[in-house]
């Protein structure tokens, strides 16, 4: 099968990775499987002991983006795919062999970020809304998570045998999504909207706004989707 082209590939965002043994580990996934773009979110700076485990992947390291919050780091992406080892209740999750599946068939032009948290804790449920989908990696028996270099690796090989071969057999006549930035300011008009008119209140805005983001977030909003939704919730709720 042919390896995805430069442009169609993702980049790989690690959300607060504590071991920087973990992060040689993940920029050598990437050399492996023909990958380059790896973000860092909530480092300051690389420890010499990532070039370690590396090895001959240096410079991916050097290459690599830092960003104080995750929301930067995710701005321009189009699909924010986030990898989780947890069920959760708010967040609808697919297995990776599905997500592979939905990556492949959009668009050629689309910016695609796979993310993965913390070695410990993984992503929490604020960070798992800046995605457009979760997804899980299966497990023949029950640990707590992979490690995270093995995580990475993973999903990246799957992606670079299987090619263009999914996008080739795909027929999706759809829009590019909007960047991640211009997704949550709309999903963040929608709630201060809601917010307004009182149907999110004290006693549940953290779960309501958290089940909003949540919803719209999965939809990889395009243009057209956040034209007909602030219409909608504009002609519903300015009055």
């Amino acid at each position: 099968m042919t390896p995805l082209e430069t442009t169609q590939l993702p980049a790989v965002v690690l959300v607060r990775p504590e071991n920087p043994e973990n992060i040689g580990l993940a920029a050598r996934a990437m050399k492996n499987t023909g990958f380059f773009d790896l973000r860092l979110s909530g480092i300051r700076r690389l420890s010499p002991v990532a070039y370690r485990t590396a090895v001959h992947a240096g410079e991916i390291l050097d290459g690599a983006k830092l960003f104080p919050t995750l929301e930067e780091a995710t701005a321009d992406l189009h699909f924010v795919a986030a990898s989780t080892a947890k069920r959760r209740k708010l967040s609808s999750w697919v297995e990776w062999d599905e997500a592979a599946g939905r990556i492949a068939a959009l668009p050629s032009a689309t910016r695609v970020g796979l993310l993965f948290g913390n070695e410990r804790t993984g992503l929490t449920r604020a960070e798992l809304g800046w995605a457009n989908l979760v997804f899980t990696i299966p497990q023949a028996c029950r640990q707590p998570s992979y490690n995270l270099g093995a995580a990475v690796l993973l999903t990246l090989y799957s992606l670079f045998v299987g090619g263009t071969a999914g996008r080739k057999a795909a027929v999706l006549d759809r829009e590019l999504s909007l960047p991640r930035r211009d997704q949550d300011e709309t999903i963040d008009r929608i709630i201060a909207k809601l917010s307004g008119r009182g149907f999110i209140h004290r006693t549940n805005r953290d779960h309501v706004s958290a089940w909003v983001r949540d919803y719209f977030g999965r939809t990889a909003m395009t243009a057209r989707d956040r034209g007909f939704l602030l219409a909608l919730f504009g002609k519903n709720l300015d009055k």
